[in-house]
């Protein structure tokens, strides 16, 4: 039977809170002294406490603070006739379920309790529960999969990384190619040397250029000193070069001699620097088929491919989805200072179900935005309202496609966040150029217009 405690010193007003309550729950309780209330947590360990803000000797956030101190797991909420933007901040920071005005219906506030008493409920029923701590590098490097391709990937890396031949890393965004990029340079002959990452997409061609061999001074408008590049930078260790696809057929040229010659020499300047790095590629494109149309050269696409890993979208293993949760939660939990530790089976099954069209950085992204909701250490389905859409039609002749999934999606996304385009690309775990380019390539347009 669960235990309500109310702890507010205006009587009358406690006393029809306990009335309104008492309607759905047996055992509810009240007091008009902060430290009796205290005191009651200690001795009946209540499932929901909801004490009032302004109270004299103990404020309702200081009983907030002791109460969490006492049993992490007991719901708080605090009602206040006194709005305060500082104070609901610092309130849900110190981990309150809610924080509500005192001129709402009482039966707002006993909708919230019923809330608070399911999430307690559903402890009994969680398939994530964890309270071990992992280093945060481990948990920044680490990557996740036991199904058959990722074994096989596992394979490939450790073969490769004994190595510093080239190597092709393909897969959708959000896949994980810069983790097994990384993998790839610290399991093997490059650990001890650097580790340089380039967005080939990010950049413009002379800027790409420059970033990739460096320059001298008085190369061009801007270049006040010598700079060296990445190649330079990266001495014996890995250079990895991101979406590889977007660079101009000029620099392909370039970068084809790079490759061949294994020396380079800095924008604008003569001498010849030899070219130690191994190049891991990746592309969320099909190389070969970019090659078959004659935007990307045969002859640099051979040569980056002496070995090539291809990772598998995530709606392909969908069997490891509760075990990324687990691992994503302790990540966001130390990056976040949050506790949120538990996750109710139908949540975990509705994230499973998801196309997941950003793949891993958009569960990774999803989640997060989750944790940040959340109000207690239980992830609600609440958290994720606008991954919950009507389910597919049984009719096969209706099943939609993976291209009309993933408009659809987006649209949501967009629309859910009133076209924020930034934050958009986060919660998908896309390049703001790839939303663009989906947006453009599937003509969708605010609703309205």
């Amino acid at each position: 039977m669960e235990k309500i405690l109310i702890i507010d010193d205006d009587k009358a007003y406690a006393e029809t809170l306990k009335i309104v309550l008492s309607e759905s729950f047996n055992n509810v309780d009240f007091v008009t002294v902060a430290k009796e209330g205290l005191k009651y947590v200690l001795s009946e360990s209540p499932d929901v406490v909801i004490t009032d803000l302004k109270m004299p000797e103990i404020d309702g956030i200081e009983v907030l603070r002791k109460i969490k101190e006492i049993d992490n797991s007991i719901a708080v909420l605090i009602i206040t006739a006194f709005e305060n933007t500082n104070t609901i901040v610092e309130a849900m920071q110190l981990g309150a379920y809610d924080y509500i005005d005192k001129t709402f219906d009482l039966k707002r506030i006993q909708y919230v309790v019923k809330k608070a008493i399911e999430s307690k409920r559903n402890i009994d029923q969680l398939v994530v529960k964890f309270t071990e701590d992992e280093e945060e590098s481990k948990l920044k490097h680490y990557m996740i999969g036991d199904s058959p391709q990722m074994r096989e990937i596992f394979k490939k890396i450790g073969k490769v990384s004994a190595s510093r031949v080239n190597v092709l890393v393909q897969g959708e965004s959000g896949t994980g190619k810069e983790l097994v990029t990384r993998l790839i340079h610290n399991g093997g002959v490059t650990r001890n040397y650097p580790f340089i990452a380039v967005n080939c997409s990010a950049l413009s061609e002379s800027l790409l250029e420059s970033e990739l061999f460096g320059h001298v001074q008085g190369a061009f408008t801007g270049a006040i000193k010598n700079k060296k590049g990445k190649f330079e930078l990266a001495g014996k260790g890995t250079i990895f070069l991101d979406e590889i696809s977007e660079i101009s057929p000029n620099l392909q040229a370039k970068l084809l001699r790079v490759i061949q010659e294994r020396e380079f020499e800095r924008v604008g300047g003569e001498a010849i620097i030899k070219m130690e790095a191994r190049i891991v590629a990746a592309t969320n494109k099909d190389l070969l088929d970019l090659v078959k149309k004659g935007l990307f050269r045969e002859d640099l696409y051979y040569r980056l491919n002496i070995f090539s890993i291809n990772i598998p979208p995530l709606r392909e293993r969908k069997e490891e989805i509760p075990k990324f949760i687990v691992h994503f939660l302790k990540k966001i939990n130390l990056e976040l200072h949050k506790n949120v530790d538990t996750i109710p089976y139908d949540v975990v099954e509705m994230l499973k179900n998801h196309d997941w069209i950003g793949n891993v950085r958009e569960l990774e992204n999803t989640l997060m935005n989750a944790v940040l909701l959340a109000k207690s250490n239980v992830l609600e389905k609440e958290y994720f309202n606008f991954l919950q859409v009507a389910p597919m039609q049984n009719n096969p002749d209706k099943l939609q496609t993976i291209a009309e999934v993933e408009k659809e999606h987006i649209e949501r996304v967009l629309e859910q966040l009133n076209w924020n385009k930034s934050r958009a690309s986060k919660v998908l775990g896309i390049t703001k150029t790839t939303l663009y380019n989906k947006i453009a390539l599937y003509k969708i347009t605010p609703k309205g217009l």
